[in-house]
């Protein structure tokens, strides 16, 4: 007989201490930002646009949530998989899915579980990864 653990889900305190701390780690670096936390489903949790952030970045750090999610992979690791001589260079327009391949999105694990996603946009591709982590870094899993 197997025993399953259960593992919290991300919650909107979890949500919240994610978005404030990926906001305060591109303030420190002077970049506007949009940040997004997405639950397991997909469902969003928590959204955040600086005032000086381009409007853009607010699609962008949802697309880049939803794409982590998915996948279960950082974007940052999928960006070359798309190239067109990568193994998945037709998957971007595959789908009829809002997924985008630029690095600034992270699944969101417990205890080994995928429980949700962030994605940070609005500065440059490393920036909005460092971002991301930095969040990842502050949260209990």
């Amino acid at each position: 007989m197997s025993t399953t653990t259960a593992v919290a889900p991300l919650g909107t305190a979890d949500a919240e201490l994610l978005v404030e701390t990926a906001r305060s780690a591109a303030e420190a670096a002077g970049v506007p930002v949009s940040v997004t936390v997405l639950d397991a489903g997909g469902h969003l949790l928590a959204f955040r646009r600086d005032d000086r952030a381009v409007l853009i970045s607010g699609e962008t750090s949802t697309r880049k949530a939803y794409t982590a999610l998915q996948l279960n992979a950082p974007t940052a690791d999928l960006v070359d998989l798309v190239k067109p001589d990568g193994p998945f260079h037709s998957l971007p327009t595959a789908l009829d899915r809002p997924l985008l391949f630029i690095a600034g999105g992270i699944p969101v694990h417990r205890d080994g579980r995928l429980i949700g996603a962030i994605g940070v946009g609005g500065g440059s591709p490393e920036q909005d990864h460092s971002f991301a982590t930095a969040a990842l870094d502050r949260l209990d899993r």
